[in-house]
């Protein structure tokens, strides 16, 4: 899942985001409003944490840009300001959640997760597709019981085709999730890691697998044959 971390404090931001990409996540960190509404422009997102204090402006602007554009992301804000008046004005701005610094990542992870887990969110905890359960609060992958060892990005593809099982998903759909901007991104990424996946699902004889229909994108399923 792709993330949009609003953040003017370089070493809080850089923190974050390796955190939340150990998780699994996809993270795009900004340090003001303008970068982030050209990136909101330019890309779509699952969540947003933003802060408030940023050199450009309010966070709380940022908030309105982004529901006056119709972007429906589940936001969550992270902030200094513990004033109950702050809370109530980032809330009844279209904010989903507050969350004070300081903060332990683990609980920013629970609570992103949480907020992806709403209706419309795009997270459940367990994602299963044949004999495969993808377990996205722990990032463990199982095959009738037994974890299977495969990388965080073949992970992140695992969960994007599962998420979309039965259904192609572009290539292009599959780098938005997986890379971030500023992340160098070879020209055959994701073929290579679709490659890699695909051999260690028959290695463990799971009981769907991805297949290519090319010049379309990719699909896991039982019952598709390549194209």
């Amino acid at each position: 899942m792709r993330i949009l971390f609003v953040e003017d404090n370089l070493r809080l931001a850089t923190l974050v985001r390796k955190g939340m990409e150990k998780e699994g996540f996809t993270v795009d960190a900004f340090g003001t409003i303008a970068e982030a509404e050209e990136a909101i422009d330019m890309t779509s997102y699952d969540a947003v944490i933003l802060d408030l204090g940023l050199p450009d402006g309010d966070g709380i602007d940022l908030l309105k840009f982004m529901r006056e554009k119709k972007k429906a992301y589940p936001v969550l804000i992270l902030t200094a300001r513990d004033g109950i008046d702050d809370r109530v004005k980032g809330l009844n701005a279209g904010a989903d959640d507050y969350l004070l610094k300081p903060f332990a990542m683990e609980e920013l992870t629970a609570r992103v997760r949480a907020l992806l887990r709403r209706p419309d969110g795009g997270i459940t905890v367990n994602l299963v597709a044949g004999n495969i359960i993808f377990d996205t609060s722990s990032r463990e992958v199982s095959i009738e019981g037994a974890v299977i060892k495969i990388s965080p990005r073949e992970m992140s593809v695992l969960e994007q085709l599962m998420r979309r099982a039965g259904r192609v998903v572009a290539k292009d759909t599959l780098e938005s999730k997986l890379y971030g901007f500023g992340d160098e991104v070879s020209a055959n990424s994701v073929e290579a890691n679709i490659s890699r996946l695909r051999k260690r699902l028959a290695q463990t004889k799971a009981s769907v697998s991805i297949h290519t229909l090319r010049g379309v994108g990719y699909l896991l399923s039982k019952q598709a044959e390549e194209q």
